[in-house]
């Protein structure tokens, strides 16, 4: 079964979404990192989908879902997801997250019945030493088009000094929180370390159903210890770490970690069964 759209929910919001595999049995329920959407998963849903019913989903404000104009947080991509869900009837999935999907999950997960988890550089960890760390890159979020003037005329000096890569995804990013709301809310209100609200690394010990927790060991945007951290609280969690990999699991990694959640998931039915 290939099946994409539109699903509209009960609530008016629009939650796009791309289904492949059978109608019956497993579902596997996708959800993308920040800045990201449904295609990241794009190498992973044919290994998978043979088996298991997999559903990847554009999170609110993200995609081709839909963007509201409000105040951004972990619990609104929560009930976005329970909606989903919801009127999709799945009942209890596994939620299969990267990066901040993965924070998604765990927080979803900690209020609502789900199958399991898969986590894949999972963001949702207090971790202090991001604030301040990013601070000369402000300006990005400031909406004067003399950022945008001054990230062009600088473009010729970056190209001389070898830098025009560094430059290249600062004129992207700066594209991306421009035109995303939802990345915007989330950046902005997350400034400081007392704005960490959120984060999930209180509660997850509570956490009852299987989890698998995937890493790269070269990953340079989530550190390591926040995939541990999730393996070490969350009651036999299990923890693989790809030597070669890094942040970019789902997108430059997929048939590994394909091949690493089925063997999880084959893992889990043979549990059962014995």
């Amino acid at each position: 079964m290939h099946d994409s759209g539109l699903l509209h929910l009960d609530s008016g919001l629009s939650a796009s979404y791309q289904a492949l595999g059978p109608t019956t049995g497993e579902t596997l329920l996708f959800l993308h990192g920040f800045l990201g959407s449904k295609d990241c998963w794009r190498s992973l849903l044919p290994c998978l989908s043979r088996q298991y019913r997999c559903i990847a989903l554009d999170l609110l404000g993200f995609g081709d879902s839909s963007k509201p104009a409000i105040r951004y947080d972990v619990a609104t991509e929560v009930e976005f997801l329970r909606q989903f869900i919801n009127q999709l009837a799945l009942g209890p999935c596994w939620l299969v997250g990267h990066s901040f999907g993965s924070w998604v999950a765990a927080a979803y997960a900690l209020c609502y019945p789900a199958a399991g988890l898969v986590l894949t550089g999972p963001a949702g960890i207090r971790d202090d030493s991001f604030c301040g760390k990013y601070d000369r890159y402000r300006p990005l979020l400031w909406p004067s088009p003399i950022i945008d003037a001054a990230l062009w005329a600088a473009s010729p000096i970056a190209k001389l000094t070898g830098r025009s890569t560094t430059w290249q995804k600062l004129r992207w990013f700066r594209q991306q929180i421009k035109r995303n709301r939802a990345a915007r809310s989330f950046i902005l209100d997350r400034l400081r370390p007392e704005d960490a609200i959120d984060t999930v690394e209180k509660d997850i010990h509570q956490l009852k159903i299987p989890t698998l927790i995937i890493a790269g060991a070269k990953d340079t945007t989530i550190p390591l210890w926040h995939s541990q951290t999730y393996a070490q609280e969350i009651p036999h969690a299990r923890l693989i770490i790809i030597p070669e990999a890094d942040h970019s699991l789902p997108q430059n990694y997929g048939p590994q970690v394909a091949k690493i959640i089925q063997q999880f998931l084959d893992d889990q039915s043979a549990y059962r069964l014995g």
